[in-house]
């Protein structure tokens, strides 16, 4: 029996998002390049300075802590397993906003 293997999924890059804003818009295509990289680096400067940043009617970006672990013997699947100790980490998810949820 054939293993039918799915489709890749391209998404949009960042030049092709450029171009239908700047169709769209009517600005050049290079001015809309400039303000999504200038977009990019304020989110992220954002995300960094009070881990937070909401993208107006589309995602909000947040960060938390994750906790350290302690290193020891876990069961697994029936298995004892030895885990390393990991260290405190800052974790950064994009929650989606209600409107574009309701799409789907």
């Amino acid at each position: 029996m054939k293993v039918m293997k799915a489709k890749a999924v391209r998404t949009l890059p960042k030049s092709g998002i450029a171009a239908q804003v700047a169709e769209n818009t009517g600005l050049k295509k290079s001015e809309v390049t400039q303000v999504l990289s200038n977009l990019a680096d304020i989110g992220a400067a954002e995300v960094k300075k009070t881990g937070k940043f909401v993208f107006p009617g589309l995602c909000m970006i947040k960060t938390r802590k994750k906790a350290a672990t302690k290193a020891g013997v876990r069961v697994m699947f029936g298995k004892e397993v030895k885990i390393k100790a990991q260290p405190a980490k800052t974790i950064v998810k994009a929650y989606p906003v209600a409107a574009v949820k309701k799409q789907f």
